[in-house]
């Protein structure tokens, strides 16, 4: 995992990653994700950031923690991260690209056609 290089916090990109796996169905209900000390080593990463991004995701219920035995992705929890990322989406970067849009005067039509020409491949 290669971490942008944008103001989000790195626990909030760890997060975003495991969203990924969720939403590309890599990781499926019940699924056992790796745990805070492998996934802090494979990602290079403190512990305590990789925890703080487990937080925040139980607190969400995207993930759940089994005492003894390790976190594994809860059920609905594909649902879940659409919903928040498509919060996100549109509450963060959607603005923006309106914004790109307007100021390069892009024609709905063109944006339209780009789109489904990127859904092709």
């Amino acid at each position: 995992m290669e971490f942008a290089k944008n103001n989000k916090a790195i626990y909030l990109q760890i997060a975003d990653g495991i969203f990924e796996n969720i939403l590309s169905k890599k990781w499926m209900p019940e699924d056992r994700i790796p745990s805070v000390r492998d996934f802090a080593v494979n990602i290079e990463v403190n512990p305590n950031t990789v925890m703080r991004a487990y937080t925040y995701l139980q607190e969400k219920e995207i993930i759940y923690n089994q005492r003894g035995i390790g976190f594994f992705v809860s059920d609905g929890a594909y649902e879940k991260s659409i919903n928040i990322r498509k919060t996100q989406f549109v509450e963060n970067e959607l603005p923006n690209v309106f914004k790109n849009i307007d100021l390069l005067g892009i024609d709905i039509t063109e944006i339209e056609r780009l789109y489904n020409l990127s859904r092709k491949r």
